[in-house]
């Protein structure tokens, strides 16, 4: 009895007990983001954050809420593709415009490439949200 007991107590376990952590770690002195999955860098990806009189809060967050896209109601309707939000309407998503990436130049919102911010959605949901820590530091 107290087998089956402990065997029905595992496996009703989550399984995210089992997954690896996602590091999200974001520079805004080097407008950089390094994603490390259980403290092993994966990837290296340049971001913007926010211009001159623009705010991206610092801190540690957790993963509130992920869309594939999302459209902006502060700014414009201005497409977010592969949105994860960590604070409010701070969210990491994708941007066109590329070639601003390594630069502060958004309203506070962490941009990547497209593709980059696919690579991270799809990490998160594989991993987890509660087992992503998204840290941005000065």
């Amino acid at each position: 009895m107290i087998r089956a007991l402990a065997t029905l107590a595992v496996a009703l376990l989550p399984l995210a007990a089992w997954a690896d952590r996602v590091d999200v770690r974001i520079d805004l002195s080097d407008q950089e983001m390094t994603v490390s999955l259980d403290d092993q860098p994966q990837y290296v990806w340049p971001v913007s954050t926010a211009r001159a009189g623009k705010c991206t809060p610092i801190g540690t967050y957790g993963v509130q809420s992920m869309k594939r896209m999302h459209y902006s109601t502060l700014y414009k309707n201005a497409p977010m593709p592969w949105s994860i939000f960590f604070n409010g309407n701070y969210a990491i998503h994708g941007t066109t415009q590329i070639d601003r990436l390594g630069t502060p130049a958004s309203a506070g919102c962490v941009r990547l490439h497209p593709e980059s911010a696919r690579t991270l959605f799809d990490m998160v949901l594989e991993h987890g949200r509660a087992n992503t820590v998204i840290r941005i530091e000065d």
